[in-house]
């Protein structure tokens, strides 16, 4: 069954108020008519399936016949601290985090990243990510859609910490642990894992994590690009979360 999103407030009532490129593809792209079945998410976790009631010009309008309630997760919220890499891979991060469960990505400037945007240009990147995570979120069947924060400088986000239950920072310093080992006595809550930039984090970043109460983890021996780093975390994040 198709699949369309809409932000909270498009739902009234028994109504869903699909409008934008959401009606526009329902309408001249899947050719969907009246009476069609369509399953609506509105980014908060709640899920409606129902068919379509009504098509105008520039909306399409659903009446709601079943309502999903957001699904209990008792696993870790990790927000995903991504120095922004070369080229168009931070889109290709965005979306593979979405699909991974990250509840949130942090796009962050560290001593090494080699991108540098001004304001309205990281603003606008910014945007494009968090379309990208919309969509994402909408062919994975994830019920919500993953905040994609403002562009921070490493030690802002730094400054976030003591709001998450634990910081992990992935970098190649002697002194990691494995995520195992770094999470064995976790109880659950929120995590922040911070991701570097070709060229790793710099021994002063190193140190700044530290001091903020980051554990250091290793990835394993061999040396990941900064987006594959992001996924193989994540990945291992989950496994190790589930077990």
């Amino acid at each position: 069954m198709s699949r369309f999103y809409v932000p909270p407030e498009n739902v009234k009532n028994d109504l869903i108020h699909i409008t934008g490129s959401e009606a526009h593809h329902i309408k001249d792209v899947m050719r969907l008519k009246e009476s069609d079945s369509v399953v609506v998410f509105d980014g908060t976790g709640k899920e409606y399936t129902g068919f379509i009631k009504e098509t105008q010009p520039k909306k399409v309008i659903v009446e709601i016949v079943k309502t999903k309630a957001p699904i209990a997760d008792k696993r870790a919220e990790i927000t995903l601290a991504q120095a922004i890499p070369k080229k168009a891979k931070m889109d290709f991060i965005v979306e593979k985090a979405t699909e991974l469960g990250a509840s949130a990505i942090m796009p962050i400037l560290t001593e090494r990243t080699v991108v540098r945007l001004d304001s309205d240009k990281s603003k606008a990147r910014c945007l494009r990510w968090q379309k990208v995570a919309t969509a994402a979120a909408k062919q994975c069947g994830r019920q919500d859609i993953p905040e994609v924060a403002g562009l921070k400088k490493f030690y802002f986000a730094l400054d976030k910490v003591p709001d998450y239950d634990m910081g992990l920072l992935a970098c190649l310093s002697e002194e990691t642990e494995t995520i195992r080992e770094a999470i064995s006595r976790f109880e659950g809550g929120k995590i922040i894992l911070f991701i570097g930039p070709e060229g790793d984090f710099t021994p002063d970043e190193i140190t700044m994590a530290k001091n903020a109460k980051c554990r250091l983890i290793t990835l394993g021996r061999l040396v990941l690009k900064s987006d594959t780093a992001a996924i193989s975390a994540l990945s291992v994040l989950n496994h190790e979360l589930s077990r």
